[in-house]
């Protein structure tokens, strides 16, 4: 069996990493740039950071700030017509998997004009070119979009959320800088890594899972149960450590899929607009005891890497248990609430399932679910 593995062609990490970014531009050829970010990181003033950097450079862009926090096909559209508007030629996107989600769809449809219909990009549409180029600035350190083949899109008018898998979306420069993250608020910083430590976890368990992306995930679960807490409190080793364990995560399940935890919180931001990390960190311990039985010894490893001590001398049993104990003490350490009490109504649960077995994340799961084991777990954490 051939494995395939995409990442970036480039990528800049650590304190100052946007100061690469008019270089890149200018030896890129890129002459007038799509600001792709949201409005309140150009309320606070995160954006101007970078967009401060292309004014002294010369370099021509038009700001696009029209991106929700779960990006509709409305606002995919939006940017495409501005971006056409505008006669850019390039993307820079600033912000989280929103911005840089709104980014993809929007470079892929400029240079795939025949999915204008924002819908036809779900699942792996079969696009014949590589989007407009992007330079992606991650300014949380949780979706790790800025490497990956992935993005989602709400569609609003049917309630759900759809997965699109595309090796042609990939930014063509990743820009991860601890510096652009500092001004995130507790409890985003708690989401977004609660997040990244789903995508590490379901990456090293996931049926695709092979010895590289191993690799990457066991480390990023090492890097983010060391420095998630720091960073919730806004220390600098805290926030470095934080933007490298996103991205080595992303490394990893972008190449390899993600599972349940994921096909069950995406209906809960497309229903509910719940945020997508908080969906993540909650559903997690649930879904972690449900798979434990196909995992093999693979908790042992990430109870190692999360920090517990004594793990060879454990039974299997004990791991497991030990494994998400601590995903659920890292909950509790950054004030992740444990139930979606408050948050899903259970005349929806029907809905939620089938939104969930329909999710492009389902068949990497490492255990097959029914559509009545997915309303059971919901309605668990109730």
């Amino acid at each position: 069996m051939a494995y395939r593995f995409v990442l970036n062609e480039t990528s800049y990490h650590g304190s100052g990493a946007i100061n690469n970014i008019p270089e890149e531009i200018k030896r890129r050829g890129f002459k007038k740039v799509f600001i792709c970010t949201d409005k309140d990181l150009v309320r606070f003033g995160v954006s101007s950071k970078v967009t401060n950097l292309l004014e002294e450079a010369n370099i021509d862009y038009v700001l696009f700030s029209d991106v929700k926090a779960n990006p509709t096909i409305e606002n995919v559209q939006s940017g495409v017509s501005f971006f056409k508007e505008n006669q850019c030629d390039s993307i820079v996107a600033i912000g989280g998997g929103s911005a840089m989600d709104t980014a993809k769809a929007v470079g892929i449809i400029i240079a795939n004009p025949e999915f204008a219909d924002v819908r036809s990009l779900e699942g792996v549409a079969p696009t014949k070119n590589p989007c407009v180029p992007i330079i992606a600035v991650a300014t949380t350190a949780g979706t790790a979009a800025e490497v990956t083949i992935n993005y989602v899109i709400t569609d609003v008018e049917k309630n759900r959320k759809f997965v699109c898998v595309d090796t042609h979306d990939i930014p063509v420069v990743a820009i991860v800088d601890p510096d652009m993250m500092s001004s995130m608020p507790k409890g985003l910083t708690a989401a977004t890594g609660m997040d990244a430590l789903t995508h590490a976890i379901e990456g090293y368990i996931t049926k695709g899972a092979w010895t590289l992306s191993d690799m990457f995930h066991l480390e990023a679960i090492r890097l983010i149960s060391k420095h998630l807490r720091g960073a919730v409190n806004n220390t600098k080793e805290g926030r470095e450590g934080m933007a490298l364990g996103q991205y080595v995560a992303g490394m990893g399940f972008s190449n390899v899929g993600l599972g349940i935890v994921h096909s069950m919180a995406h209906p809960l931001g497309a229903l509910y607009d719940t945020p997508h990390g908080i969906a993540n960190a909650i559903i997690l311990p649930t879904v972690l005891e449900y798979n434990q039985e196909a995992t093999g010894e693979k908790y042992r490893e990430i109870a190692r890497a999360m920090g517990v001590k004594g793990v060879d001398e454990m039974s299997q049993e004990e791991y497991r248990k030990a494994a998400i104990d601590a995903v659920k003490q890292l909950n509790e350490d950054v004030g992740i609430p444990s139930t979606l009490k408050g948050i899903v109504k259970e005349e929806d649960i029907d809905f939620l399932a089938e939104s969930a077995m329909a999710d492009a994340c389902r068949p990497g799961n490492p255990r097959d679910p029914s559509k009545e084991d997915i309303v059971n777990l919901y309605k668990s954490l109730l």
